[in-house]
């Protein structure tokens, strides 16, 4: 299986993302997709021809296999990161959106790239809930397939046409149980990494609004200042408090900026 659309797709929405989505990157790279290419898919290459029963009625091999593996660990956990990856194309989509009317207005009409507003950011927000729905959502329902995230070296099995309850033998247990465990333990990174930086966009976004309140606050208060009666004190008054707040207003500039 060829993986470059999917690494061309997330470099795509890179440029976009926080600090903590390049992390987010990297884990998805280094520790899932680069481990499931060079490792996990040789460790389950062969895994229906090794599963083994110690009978010989036809059939009864591959009935027990479907029963304990309805699908196979390894393209469960393909499935999983292609679906977790997946929601980075609406980011993807939209600026390719956005692009598309600049072009036709032959005018900027977005903020450079590598800074997110507006239906961006909206998208952004809601490509990283579903990529943690789906994090969450795979492990839940790879914990119930299975019975949990261990591979067991003995399964009995008494489904037909075996003739009796039968003992079934896994290839390679403990490997294929180690590297389970590990990408368990990724996936609750990427979890944890998607919910740091949702907290993180929300929180900023809340605090630059409560700072644009207090920025419309402290201009009307100048206004107001300035429309006073010209007395002496009252303009020296007016005078250090609309230096005062100059020097506020400059500094909530920078930080809404």
């Amino acid at each position: 299986m060829s993986w470059m659309f999917l690494r061309d797709l997330l470099s795509g929405a890179n440029k976009y993302s926080t600090g903590i989505g390049r992390i987010w990157l990297a884990v998805v790279f280094i520790f899932r997709l680069l481990v499931y290419m060079v490792a996990a898919e040789h460790v389950w290459k062969e895994e229906q021809k090794e599963f083994e029963c110690n009978v010989r009625q036809p059939g009864c091999e591959n009935v027990c296999f479907d029963y304990f593996f309805p699908i196979s660990q390894v393209r469960f956990w393909a499935l999983q990161l292609i679906m977790v990856s997946t929601p980075s194309l609406l980011v993807v989509l939209h600026v390719a959106y956005r692009e598309g009317r600049e072009k036709r207005h032959r005018k900027k009409l977005y903020v450079s790239p590598g800074t997110m507003g507006g239906g961006l950011w909206y998208t952004y927000l809601i490509s990283l809930l579903v990529k943690t729905g789906f994090e969450i959502g795979f492990l839940v329902l790879f914990y119930k397939l299975y019975d949990g995230f261990r591979v067991p070296y003995l399964m009995k099995c008494d489904l037909k046409p075996c003739p009796n309850t039968v003992d079934c033998f896994v290839s390679k247990p403990t490997e294929k149980t180690i590297f389970i465990l590990f990408l368990v333990v990724t996936s609750c990174l990427c979890i944890v990494l998607n919910v740091t930086e949702l907290s993180f966009l929300v929180l900023k976004c809340f605090t630059k609004c409560c700072l644009q309140k207090y920025s419309k606050r402290l201009k009307s208060s100048m206004c107001e200042c300035h429309n006073l009666s010209p007395s002496n004190n009252q303009t020296k008054i007016c005078f250090n408090f609309s230096t005062h707040q100059h020097s506020n207003l400059a500094f909530i500039d920078v930080l809404i900026q």
